[in-house]
């Protein structure tokens, strides 16, 4: 009966190995996984509505406002106006407001930012690999990034004005 075990005790041996070494490894070389508050900002590279490819690295040294959003998202709909509105009063101080779309096609989001009069810039995430560097789940989803780099707020959920000119503030007052 022992040596019918044996097998099953190799397989199982190897797995707790392998996992183990996983887990090791993630830890010690990152792992990817989702940002945090205080973590440097993970970089995109985004083809924007203008048809240039953008990257993070545009705004270095600036504060940025990245915000993920989709047009069939209430909330998201909802929080444009105020993140026009805030761009707009803090673009002249260096602040960079950025809408990334998420999963949506060009065509569906030139209309809608026609539409809502939104003239901040908006990058495309049509594969989703914005969404899944940054671990956004739901959406809308804003990142407020210092002018470091560093991820300095994380705001999950619809914006209303002074919460993202308090924390716009925050950016540009440290």
């Amino acid at each position: 009966m022992g040596e019918a075990r044996k097998p099953v005790q190799i397989v199982i041996l190897a797995l707790i190995v392998l996992l183990g070494g996983y887990a090791i490894g993630t830890s010690a070389f990152g792992g990817g996984g989702k940002p945090k508050e205080g973590s440097r900002a993970p970089s995109i590279e985004l083809l924007g509505l203008d048809g240039q490819t953008h990257t993070l690295d545009e705004y270095k040294g600036r504060p940025v406002v990245l915000n993920f959003w989709g047009s069939w998202c209430a909330p998201c709909v909802k929080e444009m106006p105020a993140l026009e509105a805030q761009w707009q009063q803090w673009k002249d101080q260096g602040v960079a407001v950025v809408g990334v779309n998420v999963g949506e096609d060009q065509m569906t989001v030139e209309n809608f930012v026609n539409g809502t009069g939104v003239r901040f810039p908006i990058l495309l995430d049509t594969d989703r690999e914005a969404v899944r560097r940054y671990g956004v789940s739901p959406l809308p989803t804003t990142f407020f990034i210092n002018a470091k780099g560093k991820i300095d707020t994380i705001h999950i959920g619809q914006l209303d004005l002074s919460t993202l000119s308090a924390q716009i503030g925050k950016l540009v007052n440290p």
